[in-house]
């Protein structure tokens, strides 16, 4: 038999008595489009690719994009950490905030 508990607070989930939530989290780095097409006229395409190819596949760490690596995780809730994980899901400190006045 699996035995689940939960990420945040460690309690033993019990599929049987209780529901137990699945957490997917997915963070990626969000490339914008260039609107400099009219330089890539004379881009050598064939030979950039060439270029990678003799690089072999030693370097694949090269093609990536080290700088803004992709994560993913997945967490195991209980109901009661569920609830608290949809009202704050990035975990911030909800103080409320004062604006106090330039006096």
């Amino acid at each position: 038999m699996i035995h689940y508990s939960c990420d945040r607070c460690r309690k033993t989930i019990d599929p049987k008595e209780e529901v137990r939530y699945v957490v997917r989290v997915e963070a990626h780095a969000a490339i914008e489009p260039q609107d400099d097409f009219a330089d890539d006229t004379d881009r050598d395409y064939l030979g950039e690719i060439q270029d990678m190819l003799e690089m072999g596949s030693s370097d694949d760490d090269a093609l990536a994009d080290d700088d803004a690596p992709a994560r993913s995780a997945t967490f195991d809730l209980c109901p009661a950490c569920f609830q608290k994980f949809v009202r704050n899901p990035l975990g911030c400190e909800t103080h409320a905030q004062l604006g106090f006045s330039t006096n």
